[in-house]
């Protein structure tokens, strides 16, 4: 059985990388790698590639940034020729980026099998282009692995046959798990003076909340505030870099004391943040299931959510992006001295052996 396997953004890669070390206890499985190059910094990408112990990409599309129309038919263009020359029998596709959905669009087409990881996500707000790219893939995907029961509730919803879902659990975790205890290696917190348990985390990057004037200069004035009374810290996106120096803020971000503007971090940094995080403040989906995974709290400065397990299972509050009711939220966990909350129950099928089930699941659909 041959299967490739389709990675693109960088929360991709930390999906994968179990996969491709499960593959080695199949010997009957060929596993292939393909990095369809969407992200446009390849640093971001490269890093991650060497923590996680990925090997180099079997095939690299290399289709960089652009609209999404644009990236999408690159991919599209690219993969189809590549499945061509390859003939997989399966296509394993992760999250729900465009390459996502557009790689499985022409496995489909050409007739070839597609097992979607973290399917049945839904934050039932089509102005997100993710949920248009989730909708599309698990209509027409032939196995559908979710992390959560809630998943397997909207797909039944949705009308999906029973038979093409199996409830896997939470791949993401399983990468978390494993470089939990290497994440000591890290010496972010130590290189910036500031003490565990001491600091705010932030990461902001959704076009939601950076691509708007008014509502990046409203962040801008919660972290002023935030940071007069507690350290944060924020590895800068591209994207929200490059909209707060369009939109003048830049320069009033780097003159806030106490706030630690870094360049995108790699894997290991990004977990020891986590792990010792007083508060996490985010729009990233990854972070509120790790930091559910880590008890840590996590404030999403968001509407809506995909991963509603992360608020009746988790440590995930969803606060909107209003700035009053940000600042509320932030305010009442410093007061309060909120701690970790390790000892919570976490959401079932969130335990590190995600990658086995999913490489069981697709042999059984293959040999069914």
């Amino acid at each position: 059985m041959k299967i490739i396997n389709v990675a693109s953004a960088r929360p991709n890669f930390m999906k994968v990388a179990p996969l491709l070390e499960e593959y080695n206890n199949h010997p009957e499985i060929e596993a292939q790698l393909l990095h369809t190059g969407q992200h446009y910094d390849y640093e971001m990408s490269k890093i991650f590639f060497d923590e996680l112990g990925i090997p180099a990409p079997d095939h690299h599309l290399g289709v960089g940034s652009g609209s999404h129309a644009e990236q999408t038919a690159k991919v599209m263009t690219a993969f189809e020729q590549v499945l061509e020359a390859e003939q997989p029998d399966w296509v394993v596709v992760v999250g729900d980026v465009n390459p996502t959905m557009a790689c499985t669009i022409v496995a489909n087409k050409l007739g070839i099998k597609v097992a979607h990881v973290e399917a049945g996500l839904r934050s039932y707000d089509r102005g997100m282009p993710e949920e248009i790219n989730r909708v599309l893939t698990d209509s027409i995907a032939d196995l559908l692995l979710t992390p959560s029961i809630d998943g397997n509730m909207n797909l039944m919803k949705e009308g999906v046959a029973e038979e093409k879902v199996r409830f896997v659990g939470n791949i993401m975790i399983d990468t978390l798990f494993s470089m939990r205890e290497r994440s000591h290696e890290s010496t972010i917190l130590a290189d910036l003076g500031i003490d565990e348990q001491d600091y705010i985390l932030v990461t902001l990057h959704r076009p939601s909340n950076v691509d708007q004037q008014e509502t990046l200069q409203h962040f801008v004035e919660i972290l002023e505030q935030t940071a007069a009374r507690v350290p944060m810290i924020w590895p800068v996106h591209p994207r929200s870099k490059n909209r707060a120096e369009q939109f003048g803020l830049w320069k009033r971000l780097e003159q806030i004391e106490q706030l630690h503007l870094l360049e995108p971090v790699g894997y290991l940094d990004n977990v020891k943040l986590m792990n010792n995080a007083r508060l996490v403040l985010t729009d990233s989906g990854g972070m509120q299931e790790e930091t559910t995974a880590l008890g840590v709290s996590c404030l999403t400065a968001r509407p809506n959510t995909e991963r509603p397990i992360t608020i009746t299972e988790g440590t995930n509050t969803l606060v909107g992006t209003d700035p009053e009711m940000i600042l509320d939220h932030i305010n009442k966990h410093l007061q309060n001295g909120v701690a970790g909350h390790e000892d919570l129950p976490k959401p079932l099928y969130w335990d590190g052996n995600t990658a086995r089930r999913i490489v069981q699941a697709i042999k059984e659909k293959h040999e069914g």
